[in-house]
């Protein structure tokens, strides 16, 4: 496979720099958006504490079946310029469309087979994509199904379960404390015990409905939530098969985490820092690529006979 840096104009002009995988194999390719989770995250998904390291080994695991990946640094975070404690929920979601139309307009990518693979908030971000007249198939992985802040109060609940009673009680009244804060905040950028936080896109967030993207998507979806889970409700799954009106495939993972590694133990976000030693989980890439390669090579195809005949 080939690296080369690749910069996607967003809305405003804004340059959002990235690494374009392509597979060895001659173009034009199908390819994918890789769309990660919450925070200020570079190309790959991780931030100076905590490496997620996804980027990576999915580009590779999608490259061995023709597939190109691109991923990008978020705003004010590495290689893009930016403001990330001022950039909204909203404008994540616009930049990742802005990636599509990068994609779709570069030599080396065939436009009519294009896929969104999104992590956590990505994967909100993905159902919003699902409707994009450009997008072929829709990954989510670890998506919530409903409202931030009830995502946010049940990753609040998981966590604390492990903690004596009092703790328990703090923590959710501290969570609550926060959203409710949040919520009233009207600037970009609130301070909280003296931190600056990213108000605009808390607010977002929280009052975002992934519902109504779910039942808007017109592609095939796989959506992949992991049994041990305790950051979204892998009973989501249940709700987005519901909802998606066309073809979607789920699956709860057993011993699949957050981070898509796997732990046969107690989910707990003690365990984070050691299950970030070891490699994002092979099955889970095998199962990806194996699902989005077939769709995205026929996507063309498809598409065409659809408009030869005029048959849907």
């Amino acid at each position: 496979m080939r690296n080369i840096e690749m910069t996607a104009a967003a809305d405003d002009g804004l340059p959002l720099a990235g690494t374009l995988t392509l597979p060895e194999s001659t173009g034009p390719h199908p390819a994918v958006v890789l769309l990660h989770g919450s925070g200020r995250l570079d190309r790959d998904g991780n931030t100076a504490k905590v490496r997620m390291e996804l980027g990576p080994p999915l580009a590779a695991a999608l490259a061995a079946e023709g597939i190109a990946t691109f991923r990008y640094d978020r705003r004010g975070v590495a290689a893009t310029p930016g403001d990330w404690t001022a950039t909204g929920f909203a404008d994540n979601q616009a930049d990742a469309a802005a990636t599509i139309r990068a994609l779709a307009a570069h030599p080396e990518i065939r436009p009519d087979a294009l896929g969104v693979v999104g992590h956590s908030e990505g994967a909100v971000h993905a159902m919003t994509l699902g409707s994009h007249p450009r997008v072929k198939a829709v990954v989510l992985l670890a998506g919530f199904a409903g409202r931030g802040d009830d995502a946010l109060r049940w990753q609040g609940r998981q966590i604390a379960g492990g903690l004596p009673a009092p703790l328990r009680s703090l923590l959710r009244s501290v969570g609550n404390r926060h959203i409710a804060r949040m919520k009233r905040t009207r600037t970009d950028v609130a301070r909280v015990a003296g931190v600056r936080m990213n108000a605009r896109w808390s607010r977002e967030m929280f009052l975002h409905d992934s519902r109504p993207d779910l039942s808007a998507i017109r592609v095939p979806t796989l959506a992949i939530t992991g049994a041990k889970d305790i950051q979204v409700d892998p009973a989501d799954l249940d709700e987005m098969r519901r909802l998606v009106p066309g073809e979607i495939e789920t699956h709860r993972l057993p011993d699949l985490t957050h981070l898509l590694r796997r732990d046969p133990g107690r989910p707990s976000l003690r365990t984070y820092r050691r299950l970030l030693r070891a490699p994002v989980d092979a099955e889970l890439l095998a199962q990806v690529s194996g699902w989005l390669a077939p769709r995205l090579r026929e996507a063309g195809p498809r598409l065409q006979a659809v408009e030869q005949t005029g048959t849907a």
